[in-house]
């Protein structure tokens, strides 16, 4: 929107020229009004008509799609600093950030792993077994793509697309959507398909899952739950983890780097918080992007 570009090329001169921020401190700022007008885009705002309910509803979005509480707390400092500008220019005649609440800093959002954690289970990972080769290619992939448990167990070969690193899985409601898929995860994935999923002894019905058993079966969702806390004992991590542990930081990963919130959206195939309407599928080369971009692991 015009409204958008013109308000946050005004807010980036305020922020310089009469509040003499550090080119940091606005490049912050900036980075959380453009999160703000990603999500307003959608609901079709514009500054001068975003509510407080909107910016409440915004916070619960970033919220769930896994933004840490200090990262939530600066982008309300971004936000609130923005709407005080568009009050000071006479852009508008009332401030709908004055009655939005900081998130408490002590509340810690559950399930999220930090880059060390991550590294640190898989580097506990046996690999001289077989299962420990098929078990670093699950945690790779449940990481690199963002899956939810069932869509890992459920996933096929022939919905591999590993030479234009893309995969095709089956999410909720049986929606499929396309998920790019890392440089380190692909590796992985091929290591293990080359080197032990070629050796099983594969049962009838099975042979086109990916991730199987020491007896040719799909791998059950236990299973997966049971890998990684085995491993999370091993380390002794001390936070309650599951598969979903791994999405959840997936998605905190690369909008804590700096990703696009509707390309985050897509790759998770959330449909809209608040509206019925699915989230506009984004181009499939952007979404590769925004994974190589952001990702840590790619």
């Amino acid at each position: 929107m015009s409204d958008w570009n013109s308000a946050i090329t005004g807010f980036t001169t305020y922020l310089k020229l009469e509040r003499s921020l550090s080119s940091n401190t606005v490049e912050a700022y900036l980075r959380d009004v453009e999160k703000l007008e990603q999500y307003c885009e959608i609901l079709g705002r514009s500054p001068e008509t975003v509510s407080t309910q909107d910016l409440k509803d915004f916070i619960k979005w970033i919220n769930e799609l896994g933004m840490l509480a200090p990262t939530q707390a600066r982008v309300l400092s971004g936000i609130k600093s923005f709407f005080r500008y568009l009050l000071l220019e006479g852009r508008r005649e009332d401030d709908p950030s004055s009655l939005l609440e900081s998130p408490r800093m002590s509340r810690k959002l559950p399930d999220t792993l930090s880059i060390h954690d991550i590294q640190s289970l898989i580097d506990a990972i046996d690999l001289s077994k077989p299962e420990g080769i098929r078990n670093k290619a699950i945690l790779e992939v449940l990481y690199g793509c963002g899956l939810r448990v069932s869509e890992l167990t459920n996933l096929k070969l022939s919905n591999l697309y590993l030479d234009i690193e893309f995969i095709k899985v089956t999410g909720k409601g049986d929606k499929e959507r396309l998920v790019p898929i890392g440089s380190e995860a692909v590796r992985h994935l091929k290591i293990y398909l080359e080197e032990v999923r070629v050796h099983l002894d594969i049962k009838h019905g099975n042979q086109d899952f990916v991730f199987l058993n020491r007896r040719g079966t799909a791998l059950s969702r236990v299973m997966v739950f049971l890998i990684i806390k085995d491993l999370a004992e091993k380390i002794g991590l001390k936070k309650k983890i599951s598969p979903h542990t791994f999405r959840h930081s997936f998605a905190t990963h690369l909008i804590e780097g700096g990703a696009d919130l509707r390309a985050v959206q897509d790759m998770l195939g959330h449909e809209s918080i608040l509206t019925t309407e699915i989230y506009t599928h984004l181009d499939r080369d952007y979404l590769k992007e925004v994974i190589t971009h952001y990702h840590p692991r790619s």
